[in-house]
C-alpha cells in the first residue's frame, strides 16, 4: 500500500491543480474551486385506539399512548437512523433509514421537498452544507450522493468501501467521510476532485472537522486517534498505544474555538485532548463515578456521546448505563450524574445555555440543567429507542428519529423562555 504522505506530495514538475487552502476560511466557493488540488481517485397520524374493554385503560396503555410531539414524519417504512437540520434557516430536515431512502422535508408541517432515491442500503449519514444548499445521502454500503436542495436534483455521486460517517466541511463545500477500511476521504463539490487519508487497517468510526477548517480529528476501531493536515495530507499527531483509548471511538466532539477534542469509547473513557500537543490532558471514567486517570481494569461502560457546553467550562458524557456525566473541564471533577432508566443515545448541549438534552434507548427526550443536575422536562411520543436527534439553534425545538420508523417534532418549553 502507499505511503499516504508520498502518494499525496505535490511535485513541482507535475501540472496538478493546488490545494485547496483551508486556512482562510474567507475563501468563496469559487476561489476554492480554483485552489483545490487534484489527486487520483480511487475508482403524524395515530389511529384511533381501539377500545374493548368498555373505555377502561390500564396504566401502561395510557402511557404508551403519550405523545408529547407537534408533528410526526411517517414516510419511512423502517428504523430512521439519522436526522439533520439545514444549518442557515433550521427549517428543513433530511432523514435516513433501514428502508433505503433518505427525504428532505419541511419542519413545520411533514411536507417531503423531495426523497434522495437511488440508494441499495440503510441510509446511516445525512447532512447539510454549510449554506444549507446542498445535502449529502450515504448508505452502508458506502454510496454517497449529493443533492442541490433549490433543483433538488443529484449533482454528484460516489461508492467508496462499507461507510461509517459523512461530515461537511464549516466554510466550503467539501465533503469528508470514514470507511471501514480505514481510509478517510474529502471531496470538492460537485467537481469532485478528491484526497485520501489512509489510517489503520481498520474501521474509522468518528471524525470531526476543526473550527478552523484546516484539520480534522479521525477515531478508529483499534482505539487510536489521528489529527490530520487537510491541506498537506499528513497525520500531524497520532495517539495510541497507552495514551489512546483500548476500544473503538464512539463519539467526538471539539471545543467552540477548537483548543480542545473530547473522544469517547467503548473502553468506557472519555479523552480530553489538546489539539495543539496531541496530548492527552485527562481521561474521565465513570465507573466509580469520578473522573481519573486513565488504566483501570473495571468493567466498561461504553461511553455512547460526548460535548462541551459554550457557555460555562463543562463537559457532558453519555454512558450505555444511562447516566450523564458532568465535568467540570478546569478541575477535571465530576460535577452531577443524572441517571437515566435505560442507555443513552445521544446529547446535545444547547448553543446559549448550560441545559444539556438527552435521547434515550425507551424513546425519551430528556432535558438537564448542568448547573445543577435536576431534570428540567421529558418529552415522550416514541414507541421505540430514539437513535438520532437534533436541537434547532434556538433549542426551541427538536427532531428526532426512532426505530419506530418515525422522525418526530417536538417543541421545547421551559420556565425562562
Amino acid at each position: 500500500m502507499e505511503n499516504p504522505e508520498e502518494s499525496l506530495q505535490l511535485h513541482e514538475d507535475e501540472e496538478i491543480i493546488e490545494v485547496i487552502d483551508l486556512s482562510d476560511t474567507e475563501h468563496t466557493a469559487d476561489d476554492l474551486a480554483d485552489e483545490f488540488e487534484d489527486v487520483d481517485v480511487a475508482e403524524h397520524v395515530n389511529d384511533d385506539y381501539d377500545n374493548d374493554d368498555g373505555g377502561w385503560e390500564t396504566e401502561d396503555e395510557m402511557e404508551s399512548e403519550q405523545d408529547d410531539s407537534e408533528l410526526t414524519f411517517s414516510k419511512h417504512t423502517g428504523s430512521v437512523f439519522c436526522v439533520s437540520l439545514d444549518p442557515v434557516s433550521n427549517t428543513l430536515a433530511v432523514t435516513g433509514g433501514e428502508d433505503d431512502r433518505a427525504y428532505v422535508w419541511t419542519v413545520c408541517n411533514g411536507d417531503v421537498l423531495f426523497e434522495c432515491t437511488g440508494h441499495k442500503d440503510s441510509v446511516t449519514c445525512a447532512a447539510f452544507s454549510c449554506d444549507s444548499m446542498l445535502v449529502a445521502s450515504g448508505d452502508m454500503s458506502g454510496l454517497i450522493k449529493v443533492w442541490r436542495v433549490e433543483s433538488k436534483e443529484e449533482i454528484w455521486s460516489f461508492e467508496v468501501g462499507d461507510l461509517e460517517w459523512v461530515e461537511w466541511h464549516p466554510c466550503a463545500p467539501v465533503l469528508l467521510a470514514g470507511t471501514a477500511d480505514g481510509n478517510m476521504w474529502m471531496w470538492k463539490i460537485p467537481s469532485g476532485e478528491c484526497k485520501t487519508f489512509q489510517g489503520p487497517n481498520c474501521q474509522a468510526t468518528s471524525g470531526k472537522i476543526l473550527p478552523d477548517g484546516k484539520r480534522a480529528v479521525v477515531g478508529y476501531e483499534d482505539g487510536s486517534l489521528r489529527l490530520w493536515d487537510l491541506k498537506q495530507g499528513n497525520a500531524i499527531y497520532v495517539i495510541k498505544g497507552h495514551e489512546g483509548h483500548r476500544g473503538a471511538l464512539t463519539s467526538m466532539a471539539c471545543s467552540k474555538d477548537g483548543s480542545l477534542v473530547l473522544t469517547g469509547s467503548v473502553d468506557g473513557h472519555a479523552k480530553l485532548i489538546s489539539t495543539s500537543t496531541g496530548k492527552v490532558v485527562f481521561s474521565f471514567n465513570n465507573d466509580i463515578g469520578e473522573a481519573k486517570d486513565s488504566g483501570s481494569e473495571e468493567e466498561c461502560n461504553s461511553v455512547e456521546s460526548v460535548g462541551f457546553c459554550n457557555v460555562l467550562p463543562l463537559i457532558a458524557v453519555g454512558y450505555l448505563d444511562g447516566t450523564l456525566a458532568i465535568f467540570d473541564l478546569n478541575t477535571h471533577s465530576l460535577r452531577h450524574r443524572c441517571k437515566h432508566e435505560v442507555g443513552i443515545v445521544h446529547l446535545q448541549w444547547e448553543e446559549s445555555s448550560a441545559v444539556v438534552s438527552t435521547g434515550n434507548l425507551a424513546g425519551v427526550v430528556t432535558l438537564w440543567d448542568a448547573r445543577s443536575g435536576v431534570m428540567m422536562s421529558e418529552y415522550r411520543g416514541h414507541s421505540a429507542e430514539i437513535l438520532d436527534f437534533v436541537l434547532n439553534r434556538e433549542a426551541s425545538s427538536v427532531v428526532t428519529a426512532g426505530g419506530d420508523h418515525k422522525a418526530k417534532v417536538f417543541c421545547l418549553q421551559r420556565p425562562d423562555r
